[in-house]
């Protein structure tokens, strides 16, 4: 009996230490052409939807140094999404290849990340702007790009688009 206590005292040791997007967030992933337009969708129960880098983008996966994230891109400065009320009136409209931010990168490389699947922007990370480097050292917690609300009736269509885990780790397996 003592080692049974002993051992959930452990599981429940181990749930503290998850952060809140491990704990309450499922991850999906939008697998582009190349490593670099890969997305990391943290979907939580609420439909609610976290963007940030997949584990296979090249800023992440060689530890790049992050220069600048800039959030003025062609379509729209992300920057000037103001939201309001329960509708979430004023919130820019996204599609999967809606353009969120351009990293720049100290050896030169710039990338535009895509938003990964249809959904209104509900809010964008300044502290990128900031602290860039926020996206190669906490990636999935501080360091994630945009908190977005897919449409209620399309919402299980678009999860259902997006890749698990597993597939995600089958289609990019030299990604840890």
């Amino acid at each position: 009996m003592a080692a049974m206590e002993h051992s959930m005292g452990k599981e429940e040791k181990v749930k503290e230490r998850l952060s809140v997007t491990d704990r309450y967030y499922k991850r999906k992933y939008k697998i582009g052409k190349t490593e670099d337009q890969d997305v990391c969708v943290l979907a939580h129960s609420n439909r609610v939807c976290i963007i940030t880098l997949a584990p296979s983008h090249p800023v992440v996966a060689k530890k790049k140094k992050v220069t600048s994230v800039s959030f003025d891109v062609s379509e729209a400065n992300r920057l000037d999404n103001k939201v309001s009320g329960k509708g979430k009136k004023g919130a820019q409209w996204l599609k999967t290849a809606s353009e969120l931010c351009k990293i720049e990168c100290e050896d030169g490389e710039n990338y535009i990340f895509p938003a990964g699947l249809p959904a209104q922007l509900i809010e964008i990370n300044e502290n990128l702007v900031h602290s860039p480097c926020l996206l190669t050292e906490k990636p999935h917690t501080e360091g994630y790009i945009a908190i977005v609300l897919p449409k209620l009736k399309e919402y299980d269509y678009v999860m259902k688009r997006l890749s698990t885990e597993e597939a995600f780790k089958q289609a990019r397996p030299d990604i840890t």
